[in-house]
Order: structure tokens, then sequence, then C-alpha cells
């Protein structure tokens, strides 16, 4: 056994314990026959991301869930990896290149993507090392990459094999397209803000001279690729009109005026434009009028050359040019202010241009249904319950997925075309030559969307499509740790992942957590400037501090707030932990410490040993819910309170009384309980609890590896844990009593306990020793009766028992009347300043609202003390 070292320093003890815990390999885990597998799948970082609060959340509680099984005796897999990011990460190189004066076109496709190659070797790995900085503890060894040859292979086989089931189509729909990123995104990937605009409200004129039809547009620059006006079948006003024709104005083309069931009659005037090549319910309306799609925007969002005036324009200047001609030709009505929902690009922020496109869809209702049934009939358990709503919801109204992208870097659609006779084919292959002619066939130039990938991450790193020995033992995985911003993006895909290609769900349980706010309740954010970067934590307060800060308070689903100061109390508690296992490890050679429970434990010992048994019982039940904030309170309040600042004051009189024939009794509680304790903080707090365990004890070689804690009917002593709770009481109101008279803790007074009960005297008569320190009692004496007790002695009640203290031991009296008086006067003093100020005209009718009221509550504060000092002094002169 060493000495601790006096003062805890992270820095030193961090990295290399870390250094060791690789080395000796307990992060690795191996299907073992013996053991229950537990699996946890880590939500793979972006190779362009650096560790931010929510990663460090993410990672805490996955490694405290796995940390917890593997010292409950599980072959505990936290699989580990990055993933490839497709739009950030070739964004990222794009620019790069673009400070060289380069572009990816002029590269060609090959070269590109050797730099994007080159790009996440240098920097691909940097989360990883911060990832390690945090104490995270999944198995290295097995550390994957969304884009590695396993995972493409996992790709190739699931886009043939829904494709062959036709769940995988190509075909033009209307997508969500952005025009800075130049690529279809996923309805998953468009966040939506409300945007301060306006209602154009147009007139177009009937063909037949006949009059005009009125209607309203958020969008009058899409106006040049309308090839309708929509009004609904059941709507009087407009009866006559089906049928006929109008002129589109500036463009001057005909359109039709059809019926359809989608126009609402009651919004506006009942009558829509319908330009299906710019929005999805238009481009439904039109499939069903077999309506001409017009495309007036170009992939960047400005207009095409079709319209000679406009081309060219950006869609926010052409909107105004088009307005301006619009009210020229008196097509414009009138402008109202109007704010509406506009979905934006949730990596660029840019607002989405719905466009009708050539994309590759995954059909989602066949899929969907499997996925709703698994968390209804409780395959699945969504943590907390609440995120049920949110699932069903996505899901029910769930549209085809888009899969395609207009990008380089990512997994390539493994479909190929012959430009000789228009042959398509998908395969696995590499290459493929055409079964029809047999020329060589071209490769779609799209990607799939990154989540295409991730959402096949449960199976594809444990050697999918293989049917290999980790994918038996460890599939499906245990629980999903993860934050509920990413529900559609990411959980939903696995789960129909997993249950059409494995015909099984991927995990048991998805625990939810929410999002580290500032502690204004903000979110982090760049533009803000009120992100915290977690490894500036870490430097000055060590991980430890950081993931106690992380968890405590913390309940499933719920945002937390970050707070500094909350970091250092995190500190101090380390500290606290620290300095008491130094104080006793320095005690320990004080007596041989048995190796078994010893026969002779007092009361004491037994009160701290059956709280440390309860306190495993409680904790473990807490785990088991993925209520860890609660059980690491449980686990900070035990230590803090009951085992430092309540059972070791009880036993230093014993461990400093060489007499005393229960001190090696004393040492083995304080070795034991400790031990329990660091191994039910562990999980939290990786680092001081392995420095401290194995320098405390030889019989396991590491924390991370030794038995997890559980209730012990021998460790059980309900009838003693009462008992020592009523001294703790009696301690408590005589603390109170003391405080009250302003006495100091150096100042000794004789305590007397009378209770008519043998039973709760022979409490006390066990043990006066520690209740005797710290009652600060001189003396301790235990009675049935009040006989010897003088008139002037204070009080305190507790049950079945009434605590007395001589007042002249307490307080000096004369010193006190004098103290009083003194602070009499002062009092007084401060009420003449006081009620001056208040009854001064010029201040009342000039000081602001609150610095009156803060003068009248101060004046009130005086009152109540100088009634409460007077009642005293006519006490102490009597």
């Amino acid at each position: 056994m060493k000495e601790l070292e006096k003062n805890y320093n992270p820095s030193e003890i961090e990295d290399r314990l870390y250094k060791t815990w690789e080395a000796k390999k307990y992060f690795h885990a191996e299907p073992d026959p013996k053991k229950k597998p537990f699996t946890i799948m880590m939500p793979p970082p972006n190779i362009t991301g650096q560790l931010h609060m929510g990663h460090a959340l993410d990672e805490t509680m996955q490694d405290i869930l796995t940390r917890w099984k593997r010292m409950q005796g599980y072959s505990a897999l936290w699989l580990p990896g990055t993933d490839h990011a497709s739009i950030a990460t070739e964004a990222r190189v794009v620019e790069k290149l673009r400070e060289q004066g380069i572009t990816k076109e002029e590269l060609g496709r090959e070269k590109f993507l050797e730099k994007v190659w080159d790009w996440k070797r240098e920097y691909g790995g940097r989360i990883v090392n911060q990832l390690k900085k945090l104490g995270s503890s999944p198995d290295w060894d097995r550390e994957r990459f969304t884009m590695d040859e396993g995972c493409n292979k996992a790709v190739k086989e699931v886009f043939v094999n829904l494709y062959n089931k036709g769940l995988i189509y190509r075909g033009e729909r209307i997508i969500n397209w952005c025009p800075h990123c130049l690529t279809s995104i996923s309805d998953a990937e468009v966040e939506y803000e409300d945007q301060a605009g306006h209602f154009w409200h147009l007139r177009y004129p009937l063909s037949d001279g006949s009059g005009y039809i009125e209607m309203a547009t958020t969008r009058p620059e899409t106006m040049l690729g309308d090839t309708a006006v929509a009004v609904n079948p059941n709507d009087d006003r407009y009866k006559d009109m089906v049928g006929k024709t109008v002129i589109l104005p500036i463009v001057h083309r005909e359109i039709p005026i059809i019926a359809d069931d989608y126009v609402e009659m009651e919004f506006g005037t009942g009558v829509v434009k319908i330009t299906p090549a710019h929005d999805p319910n238009d481009f439904e309306v039109g499939l069903r009028h077999n309506l001409p799609v017009i495309n007036v925007l170009t992939e960047d969002a400005k207009i095409t050359e079709d319209y000679p005036k406009y081309a060219g324009m950006d869609r926010y200047e052409a909107r105004k040019a088009i307005v301006a001609d619009l009210e020229a030709e008196g097509a414009l009505v009138k402008i109202e202010d109007y704010s509406h929902n506009v979905g934006i690009c949730y990596r660029c922020h840019t607002t989405i241009e719905p466009r009708v496109s050539k994309q590759w869809f995954v059909k989602m209702k066949p899929l969907a249904g499997p996925a709703i049934d698994a968390v209804k009939n409780g395959k699945i358990k969504l943590v907390p319950e609440h995120m049920d709503k949110t699932y069903y919801n996505w899901l029910e109204n769930i549209r085809d997925w888009c899969i395609s992208r207009q990008l380089w870097w990512g997994h390539r659609i493994p479909a190929f075309y012959c430009d000789e006779c228009g042959e398509m084919v998908v395969t696995k292959e590499n290459s493929c030559n055409c079964p029809k002619c047999g020329k060589p066939m071209r490769q779609d130039d799209d990607t799939l969307d990154t989540w295409f990938s991730s959402a096949l991450w449960p199976f594809s790193t444990l050697g999918w499509p293989e049917n290999t020995e980790e994918l038996k033992y460890y599939y499906p995985t245990s629980v999903l740790v993860t934050g509920y911003d990413i529900i559609f993006f990411w959980v939903i895909r696995m789960i129909f992942s997993g249950i059409e290609h494995m015909g099984e769900i991927p995990f048991n349980t998805v625990l939810f957590h929410g999002l580290v706010r500032d502690s204004q309740g903000r979110k982090m954010s760049k533009s803000l400037g009120n992100g915290i970067d977690p490894l500036e934590v870490i430097d000055k307060y060590g991980a430890d501090a950081l993931r106690l800060t992380l968890i405590t308070g913390n309940a499933p689903g719920n945002d937390m707030r970050f707070y500094w100061e909350r970091v250092e109390a995190s500190r101090n508690f380390a500290n606290k932990v620290w300095n008491a296992s130094r104080f006793i490890m320095m005690n320990l050679d004080k007596a041989e410490v048995p190796s078994e429970m010893p026969k002779n434990l007092t009361q004491a010992d037994k009160w701290i040993v059956s709280k440390v048994n309860n306190l495993a019982k409680e904790v473990t039940e807490n785990m088991e819910s993925y209520d860890l904030g609660v059980a690491v309170q449980k686990v900070y309040d035990f230590i803090w309170e009951e085992f430092c600042d309540w059972y070791i004051e009880m036993v230093k009189p014993r461990l400093w009384n060489d007499e005393d024939d229960t001190k090696a009794a004393a040492l083995w509680t304080l070795k034991n309980v400790l031990i329990n304790a660091l191994k039910l903080l562990h999980p939290y707090m990786p680092f001081i609890t392995e420095e401290i365990f194995c320098n405390l004890q030889d019989a396991e070689e590491s924390i991370m590896i030794s038995s997890w804690p559980v209730y012990d009917e021998a460790w059980n002593f309900d009838a003693d844990e009462k008992a020592v709770e009523e001294i703790k009481t009696a301690v408590k109101e005589i603390r109170a009593v003391r405080t009250g008279l302003n006495v100091p803790p150096s100042k000794k007074a004789t305590v007397i306990v009378v209770s008519e009960k043998e039973e709760v005297r022979k409490i006390f008569e066990n043990n006066s020793v520690f209740f005797a320190t710290l009652g600060y009692a001189s003396e301790v004496k235990i009675q049935s009766d009040k006989s010897g007790i003088g008139e002037d002695a204070v009080s305190a009640v507790i049950a079945d028992a009434t605590i007395y203290m001589p007042f002249a031991e307490l307080v000096d009296i004369e010193k006190e009347i004098e103290r009083l008086e003194k602070e009499k006067a002062r009092l007084e003093g401060e009420l003449k300043r006081s009620h001056g100020m208040l009854s001064n005209e010029k201040f009342v009718s000039k000081a602001p609202a609150e610095k009156i009221q803060e003068e009248k509550d101060k004046l009130a504060k005086y009152e109540a003390t100088l009634a409460q000092v007077e009642e005293r002094l006519k006490s102490l002169k009597k």
C-alpha cells in the first residue's frame, strides 16, 4: 500500500491511468459463453467534429453504463467509430482547396477523393483522442469508420436487397434541395424557423376577357413556372370557372383553372397558383391533373436562361424585379405582412428549395409499420416514455426517403447505366458490363445519404452480412444512448433497418438525453459565442469533475444547464474523497486490519456498513432504470455526509486511543466501506477512484475489472442503523441549540440525556465516546429522570429523550450581556437612519421604487432583529 500524494492532481493521474488501462486491454471485449453480453454502439461522431459538451454528456453516459456492466461481470462491448459525414467533410475539403485556388471539378473525382482521405487521416482521429481525455472506455481495438471496407460491403448488400424487393427506386420526385451545399437532403435534415415574409395578392386575367381570378403567394418569383390555377370542387364561387383558362402575367402563357380537394376554401380567396416544380403539394396536384413541370431555378437558386430578363438573378433579387413587373402590368393587387415557417438546411441554414429531380428513394411505408410495432409491443423501450409520441408521429406520417446526394465523398450508389442502350443494372460489383449489349457501363455519380450507412451501424460493425461470432453474441445490442435531436435522422432508421435486414430489433432500449445549455438556458452555438470547450474544463478541473457535473441532476430526455460553479463543486467533492481516503490510509497501520468482518463491530460500524449495503442496492436499481443522476447523487451524499462528515468523525477517538480494543474493527470498516463507495462511484469518476483503489488494496488488480457491490444480508444491521440515526438526530439538535446561542465549537459543556426508556439510554451509553465528540460535550450523563438538572439548563427534544445542557457552561452571561448591548445600540442606530431616509420626502419622491423597497426591507429586518436581542437581554437579566 502506497501513501497518496498530499493534493489531488488530476492532470498527473488521468493520462497515466488511461495509458495503463489501454495497455492492459481492460476495454477489450470478446464473445464469452460464460458471460452475458452487454452492448452499446457509440453514435459515431463526425470526422469533422471537435469534442463539444453534447459529445461529453453522450460519451459520459455510455461510459458509465459500460463500466458498470463490466464490473457486474458482463462481456461489455462498447463499440466506437467515426462517421464520414458526407456534406460537412466535402464542404471542409472544398473550402481548403478553394483557398489554394483549386475547384473539385478541376481535380476530378479520383484526385478529389484522395484529398479527402488525406484530410481524414490528418484530422479524423482528433475527436477520438479527445474522447480518451474524457476517460471513455470503448473497445478501441474494434474501432470502425462508416466508409471502411466492412461498412461499404454492408451498404451495397442492403442497397441491392432493397432494390430487388422494390423498396428502393429511382424516380422524378420533388425533393428538398440545398442551393448552398448543392445537394438534395432528406426531410429529417430540414429544420424549420419562423421567417418574416409577405403575401403578394395577384390577379390573373381570364383568357376570354370576362374578368380576373385573384390569389395570394409567398413566393412570387416561382409564378414563372405556374402551370395551373386551382380551386376547391365544392366552392360555388368558382364552379363556372373550372375548365376555363387564364393568362399568366409577365410570361403570357395560357394555363387552366382546375378543381382539386387540396385547396382550402376558407383560406384567403380560396384560389391557389400551382407550380409543380417548386412546391411539394403542387407537385402532387400536378401528378393528379397531368400538368407540365416547369423548373425556373438553377441548382444554386438563380433564374434559368429560359427567362432572359431575369436569367442569372438570385431568387430574392428576382423576386423584387418580378413584383415590380407584376405591379407595372396591373397584376399586383396588394402586399401584406405574413410570418411563416420556412425549411432550412440543418448544416448551413440556407433556405431549402423544393425541386423536382431524378433521385433515388427508399419506400418507407412497408418499413415503417414493423418499426412502429416494435415500440408499441414493448420490444423496444424509449426512455423517457414520452418520446413514443414523437416516434409514432414521425413514422405514421413518413414520406419516402430521398437517399441520393450530389456529392463525391460517400458511398457511391451501386447502380450502373449503359450509354449505348439505356439499360440500368444495380449490383454489388465495382464495375459492370451491359447485360444487353455487352458495353462497359457507367456508375451513378451520386453518393448515398450519410445516414444510410449510419442506419446499419448496430450490425454492420459486428461483421454483417457475414454471420460472425460477434454478430451472433452481441446483436441485438442492449441500449442506445443518444440526444433526442437525432431521433429522426438515426434512431428510427436503425430500427427499421435492423428489423428488415436482421429480422430482429437493433437494441432493447433507447436512452435519450437532452441538450447541454449555457447558464442562461441558451443553446450553445458559435454565433452566440457561448460554447464551452470540454477540454478546457478537463485541463482546469480534471475529467472526473466534468463527468460528475454533467450527470448530477441529469434526468433522461431533459436539457441541462452548465455552470462553472457546479464544476468547482465537483472538484471540491473529488478533493473530499481524496483527503478522506488519504486520512484512512495514513491510519491503517495503527492495527492489523482483519480480512473478514470482525465480530466486535460497534453500533457506529454496523450503521455505516448497513448504509453502504443499502446504497449498493438502491444505486443498482436506479441505474437499471437509467436514473443515472439520481444514482450518483445518492453516492455523493453518502460519501460526503454519512461517511466523511459523520462516520470518520465518529471513529477518530477510537483510532487515537491506544487502549481501544475496537480499533481493528474501525479500520476494517473504514477500508471496506471506502472500497465499496469507490466502486459505486467508479463509473462516474473513473480516474480518482482507480488511483485510490489501487493504492488502498491489492486483492483486485483494478477497480475497472473489480466486482460491483451487491446487497448482502450479512451486512444488514437495521436496528443498529436506527439507533445511530437517533444519536445523529440528538447531535443535530445540540448543534442547533448552540448555534442559536452563538456558542463556538471550542466551548464544551455537560450534556445530559434523559429518557425513561432503558433501550434508548443503552443506545447513548454504547455510543457515548463519539456522541461526546460530535456533541461538543465535556461530559455525557445518561439518566432516567431530571434529577440534578438546574432550572437554567437549555434543552433539545428528540423522540423518546430530552437533551439538557447547563446554560452557564455554554455562555459567559456577563460577556453575552455586554455583546448584546452593543448589538442593540448598533441596531437602534440603523433604525434611526432607515426611518430618517423613509421619512425624507426628497428620497421617497426621487429614488427608484426598488431602492425604496430595499430600504423598507432593511427596516423590517432591523426591527425583527432588535426585538430578538431585547428578548434575549430580558431573559439574561432575570
